[in-house]
């Protein structure tokens, strides 16, 4: 992953705090090559808009065309709106479920993915969140009886469909910054909630974990901050899903002090731990961001409760797969993502339950 003419002054790091190493793959490109063969000889079987979630990775055009089905198909259920564009006017759309019922006002639970491009586990999550609401109804139909669902599958737009194209573990935006050869800012460092610090992201372009020259100065992350607004008042739930790792991931993230809600925070991801060892044997820890992952700041957990005052706000890391734990094969979707929605029932049941309508 170490550019060629980086290699020998990270050698010299190594030697100088005496660290061993070894190199366990000479050339990443076959390897990503070959998965991405893979996937796109497993969607030569699949006719848009219908998707096999766990049969391949979709790229946003194809996320989008599922999604603009979704109306149609449900019309008493559904509502896909467009909250804005990406840098590179790809339309960012939002899902709202629904039990029908025609209820206005409902509390909502709030779900997005792909703030970060390589993630691609995280599109596949929500996207099997989506069918189980709706293709699986009858088995969730409680989750919906109080609450309606809004789900982002894809925020990270135009990172994402370069990390398809061009660079399988991009993470950040594709807009330009003030350093002509390094593009893209963290949309994760990028909330005007405690933003700029420097523990928790860099003012450095050139860094994967830019926060960008302002708050809100990337139209994705302009347009999430929307949607979370929009809801302010009615957000209970509030999770954002990535990978990888493991975790249940509680604000604060700049600061090693706990919220005031923090205790009832923990009892939702609690109850998803407990659901995931329990289905799958599968390992969770939960707590401040601060503490189980490192310091972040302008993070989009902090700003749903620190702005937008959500009951509950989580960032869920999902597990790891493949080489470098962000790219795992087709053949880890269905393991990932139904352990996944294990721990996801669990914990919007419980705050359903906690926070009634």
């Amino acid at each position: 992953m170490i550019p060629p003419k980086e290699v020998e002054n990270l050698l010299k790091t190594f030697r100088s705090h005496n660290l061993d190493h070894r190199v366990l793959i000479e050339d990443l490109a076959p390897f990503v090559q070959a998965q991405r063969a893979e996937n796109l000889q497993k969607k030569q079987f699949i006719q848009l808009p219908h998707i096999d979630v766990l049969g391949a990775f979709y790229t946003h055009s194809e996320i989008n065309e599922y999604l603009n089905s979704l109306p149609e198909r449900f019309p008493k259920r559904v509502q896909l709106k467009q909250f804005g564009w990406s840098y590179e006017r790809r339309p960012l759309k939002v899902l709202t479920i629904t039990n029908g019922d025609g209820k206005r006002d409902k509390p909502v639970i709030v779900i997005d993915g792909t703030v970060h491009a390589r993630e691609w586990i995280s599109p596949s999550m929500a996207l099997y969140i989506i069918q189980q609401l709706l293709d699986n109804y009858s088995e969730n139909q409680e989750l919906l009886e109080d609450y309606n669902w809004v789900i982002m599958p894809v925020v990270n737009a135009d990172g994402y469909e370069y990390s398809h194209t061009e660079s399988r573990y991009w993470r950040k935006t594709r807009r330009p910054t003030s350093n002509p050869e390094c593009v893209g800012t963290d949309i994760n460092r990028n909330f005007g909630y405690e933003w700029g610090h420097d523990e928790g992201s860099s003012s450095d372009p050139c860094e994967d974990n830019y926060r960008g020259e302002r708050t809100f100065d990337q139209p994705e992350s302009q347009v999430l901050r929307d949607v979370l607004l929009n809801y302010k008042g009615r957000l209970n739930f509030y999770l954002s899903l990535h990978s990888y790792g493991n975790k249940f991931l509680l604000p604060w993230g700049y600061t090693s002090v706990f919220p005031d809600r923090y205790q009832d925070m923990m009892s939702v991801a609690d109850a998803g731990a407990k659901a995931i060892v329990h289905s799958t044997n599968g390992i969770y820890s939960w707590g401040s961001t601060y503490y189980v992952l490192y310091p972040t700041s302008g993070d989009t957990a902090d700003f749903a409760l620190g702005v937008v005052n959500a009951t509950v706000a989580m960032t869920m890391e999902l597990p790891a797969a493949g080489f470098m734990g962000f790219d795992p094969w087709v053949s880890h979707i269905e393991r990932l993502v139904t352990e996944s929605w294990v721990g996801v029932r669990a914990m919007a049941a419980e705050v359903i339950r906690t926070y009634a309508a």
